[in-house]
């Protein structure tokens, strides 16, 4: 494994040992070969080596081993070197602290491409669908967190490895620019669609169709005097005015559009069932609260594939 610093980005792999981190290693080291990038595996020491290390600074005693068991760091160091094809620099950094805080500023030192990681840790109650560590990481980096669900959730594709489509949440007006950048460089490096989804408010009424079925249309199908209904008219054409910009700057893309009644978050966790990923905003740029929006949280409790939140990564940024 290399120390060396990798041109082309690097991909933060969180891992505990559990079969859930694991999972989220091998969603990592696929994601850093589709990218080209290198691949740090981050664990947090548990606590009694944590203690160890403190113990040892404190009392200077050079009769104690400078190193200690990392039964973790061993493991995942083991799977990479005997496992299927990894990146070319591979590197392993053991951290100190809460797992949260020690997530968060590492990746905030190396401006990484994504921070992948389970859904549940090892510590995770089996009755959780989102563990608590995954939550706080996943609404407070200030990199792209992708979070990959456990195998009680998965469904089809468990590695989300497939050729299956990138599903985009879009808010027309209020999704930070990184969101969408960070959707068409995924699907670029995949070579597959992206599929962006919005929502419209409905009136209460008997004859609306938040549960059906919605309908996914191609920029240049959206003809002036289309059947849909003008809310519905009126968001594919703030999503047709929105993707320009990335649909210029990807022209290999292919794009699907669909604007639905009712429920965001209810269409991307029923999307997510055969999407290779599921991008959304951490929450509204011009709110400054650390909480997760509505949508992003929804979506990430519920999702039956892997989910990149994305922060805004420029000057709005949190």
């Amino acid at each position: 494994m290399s120390n060396g610093q990798v041109s082309g980005g690097l991909v933060i792999a969180a891992v505990d040992g559990s079969e859930h981190s694991l999972r989220a290693l091998e969603w990592a080291r696929l994601a850093a070969l589709r990218h080209g990038a290198g691949l740090m595996v981050a664990h947090v020491l548990p606590d009694v080596s944590q203690l160890y290390a403190g113990r040892r600074s404190s009392l200077h005693d050079p009769n104690e081993p400078e190193e200690y068991a990392d039964p973790v760091g061993d493991r995942v160091r083991a799977l990479l070197e005997e496992g299927p094809q990894y990146p070319a620099q591979v590197r392993y950094e053991a951290l100190e602290g809460s797992v949260p805080e020690a997530l968060r500023v590492v990746g905030a030192e190396n401006a990484p491409l994504m921070l992948v990681m389970g859904s549940r840790g090892r510590g995770g109650f089996a009755t959780l669908m989102l563990g608590s560590n995954s939550r706080a990481v996943a609404g407070s980096a200030r990199c792209p967190v992708v979070v990959v669900p456990h195998e009680d959730r998965a469904v089809e594709d468990p590695w989300g490895a497939s050729a299956g489509r990138v599903v985009l949440g879009l808010h027309a007006a209020e999704t930070p620019e990184d969101v969408l950048r960070f959707a068409f460089a995924e699907a670029a490096a995949r070579g597959t669609t992206v599929q962006v989804v919005s929502a419209y408010a409905v009136p209460p009424g008997p004859t609306a169709l938040v549960d059906a079925p919605f309908e996914v249309v191609p920029p240049e199908g959206l003809a002036d005097g289309g059947d849909g209904v003008p809310a519905e008219r009126e968001m594919l054409r703030a999503q047709t005015e929105r993707l320009a910009p990335l649909r210029a700057r990807h022209p290999d893309v292919p794009v699907e559009q669909a604007a639905v009644p009712g429920d965001a978050a209810g269409r991307l966790v029923e999307a997510s069932r055969s999407a290779a990923l599921v991008v959304v905003g951490r929450h509204h740029p011009r709110r400054r609260s650390l909480l997760m929006g509505s949508v992003a949280h929804a979506v990430l409790h519920h999702a039956h594939g892997p989910v990149a939140v994305v922060p805004a990564l420029t000057d709005d940024a949190d």
